[in-house]
């Protein structure tokens, strides 16, 4: 108890340093639990107490995710999402996978980093959008049907990889069964949900909070998987009033989530993992480069210009929140390690590349020109 303790009281010191200076939080967070952890100090170890926490936080970020969803927008705004999100995908997957897989990590382990190397961090990407007062650009509409791409893929990654028992057509009844179960509750049950919301004492907060904890106990009982059934959830009840849930689930996200970044990085053990610092070096810069490439591309594709692409680049650097969720439940030391590096690199380094995007990109763009025939000078207008 007094390590959970000491981790959120450098955490909440660190809060306030990065907020300060409009800097990303879940890196130092990391970074704070490997100085505490096996990868420093040894000062705080994990317990059943962290344990318990550290899953409340993650499953409070599923849930939240889920009431981000907007099946409905996302419908109407497929082609924009699916063009760019395959852009994304495509590039960063398979630069992440041949780049993991020539480093010397095993198939299995290549294919975790290459998830981690897809997936930037939503969060990161909208907080840099608002604080850099950038929601009215052309570019920001992309940037954000892209993370919601990069969402669904998520879903998809966590129902795939999760350990499942059992025929694959039972579970496949399960998942049905409860998710039509969970949908007539919260259909002929909306009236009575709507007035418990609408309460000012502690009810709508018991409600998120035990509504939450049984759909994930549930889950576990029925052997189905967790991590999808906690976003489906979040996905329903946001059909009724996505801002009240928002309103009484973030205290639980943001607490939770604090104490699950900083035992993820008090369980990574670096050292004992054998990985070597510039394995760790050379993961993080050309998962900054692969970013890059995506990030051209989609400018060229969608925006028919290079400057939308550094501009959407720029904004999506920074791995963060589901890139540790693949390697907290998935990875073993050696990955999380390498995968801990690249958030941190690339969420830092993110967050100071977005804030000075335009200066960014005309320095890239004056430097390409450079090495551009004086023939083809006219056209490179466009850019």
């Amino acid at each position: 108890m007094q390590g959970i303790v000491l981790a959120l009281f450098i955490c909440m010191l660190l809060a306030l340093v990065t907020k300060r200076f409009s800097l990303p939080t879940i890196p130092f967070y990391i970074l704070a639990g490997l100085v505490l952890g096996k990868s420093g100090l040894d000062l705080v170890g994990a317990d059943q107490v962290s344990a318990f926490l550290t899953h409340l936080g993650l499953i409070f970020l599923l849930f939240f995710m889920g009431l981000e969803i907007k099946p409905d927008r996302i419908w109407q705004n497929q082609s924009a999402i699916v063009s760019s999100g395959l852009i994304d995908l495509n590039i960063n997957a398979l630069i992440g996978f041949l780049s993991a897989y020539a480093l010397g990590f095993s198939l299995s382990d290549s294919l975790i980093i290459a998830a981690a190397f897809f997936i930037s961090s939503t969060a990161m990407a909208v907080t840099s959008l608002i604080e850099n007062r950038k929601l009215l650009m052309r570019e920001s509409e992309t940037i954000v049907w892209l993370m919601v791409f990069e969402d669904m893929v998520v879903i998809l990654i966590l129902a795939l990889i999760t350990p499942q028992t059992g025929h694959p057509g039972i579970l496949l009844a399960k998942t049905i069964t409860v998710l039509l179960f969970l949908y007539a509750l919260i259909r002929f049950g909306k009236e009575q949900i709507i007035w418990i919301l609408r309460r000012d004492d502690e009810l709508p907060v018991l409600l998120t909070f035990s509504a939450v904890l049984g759909i994930s106990a549930l889950s576990i009982y029925m052997g189905i998987p967790e991590s999808f059934m906690v976003i489906a959830f979040g996905t329903l009840l946001g059909t009724i009033d996505p801002v009240s849930f928002e309103v009484q689930s973030r205290p639980f996200k943001d607490v939770f989530l604090v104490v699950f970044f900083v035992f993820f990085g008090i369980s990574v053990n670096i050292v004992s993992a054998g990985i070597s610092f510039v394995v760790l070096i050379a993961v993080s810069v050309v998962a900054i480069l692969s970013k890059y490439l995506s990030g051209i591309a989609i400018g060229k594709y969608i925006h028919k210009s290079s400057r939308s692409g550094i501009e959407i680049w720029a904004n999506t650097i920074g791995r963060g929140e589901f890139s540790i969720v693949i390697a907290a439940l998935y990875a073993s030391d050696a990955v999380s390690g390498t995968i801990a590096c690249m958030v941190i690199v690339t969420s830092i380094l993110g967050a100071f590349v977005a804030k000075y995007s335009e200066k960014i990109g005309e320095i890239l763009l004056r430097q390409g020109r450079r090495g551009v025939p004086l023939r083809t000078m006219k056209g490179a207008g466009q850019d």
